[in-house]
């Protein structure tokens, strides 16, 4: 067996991920295979086992790799930035979905499969997900369980109107197809976040 160092493993890595990306966007995913990332990337199709084990392996690192969620910075926001952090959080959940095709097919993907590396993105997913619940309930003063719910509430809609866009004119009167519509659900978005917080200092 051939021996690569670490620079050139990652070069080739990227490579088979970045024809993935190819492949989906000129060809759709139906025609990514083994052979297709393989022929596209330029290398041979043994360093796709070598590296990811499998093509479900090399489509959870595409996934790891540009995940929104998973790839999140946590920053501690001052409480009294705590509305622009979680305004601009969703914002760009919004963005992230609605700017990769393949992306959004990937989680299409994702959510028909349960082997180990889905179930490896879903367990880091949901990491990040309660260590950004126990913050905002700390700074919030809510309880972590109805913050956990309202995080679901959004994250899970926006993400179902993302994947539902390319098929679906409208959601409840609202133009998903179009930018008037996400700007629509931004705004939205924006007043319930600063109600739930107005309405935690009122009580108090």
């Amino acid at each position: 067996m051939e021996k690569e160092n670490g620079k050139n493993r990652h070069t080739t890595e990227q490579l088979l991920l970045q024809a993935v990306k190819e492949i989906i966007e000129e060809n759709g995913f139906e025609k990514l295979g083994i052979n297709a990332v393989a022929t596209k990337a330029g290398v041979s199709k043994m360093l796709i086992y070598r590296y990811f084990s499998s093509l479900e392996g090399l489509i959870a690192a595409y996934i790891s790799q540009n995940d929104y969620w998973i790839n999140f910075p946590i920053p501690l926001p001052e409480k009294e930035g705590l509305n622009s952090f979680l305004k601009e959080m969703f914002r760009m959940q919004i963005a992230s979905l609605r700017s990769s095709y393949t992306l959004r097919r990937l989680y299409r993907w994702e959510l028909s499969e349960s082997n180990k590396f889905v179930r490896d993105l879903r367990g880091r997913r949901e990491e990040k997900g309660k260590e950004l619940v126990r913050i905002v309930s700390r700074l919030t003063g809510r309880p972590e369980k109805e913050v956990a719910v309202m995080a679901t509430l959004l994250t899970a809609s926006l993400s179902y109107l993302a994947l539902l866009e390319e098929q679906c004119e409208t959601y409840n009167g609202i133009p998903i197809q179009r930018p008037e519509g996400w700007v629509q659900l931004e705004e939205e978005i924006n007043r319930m976040i600063d109600n739930w917080i107005d309405q935690k200092q009122n009580d108090e």
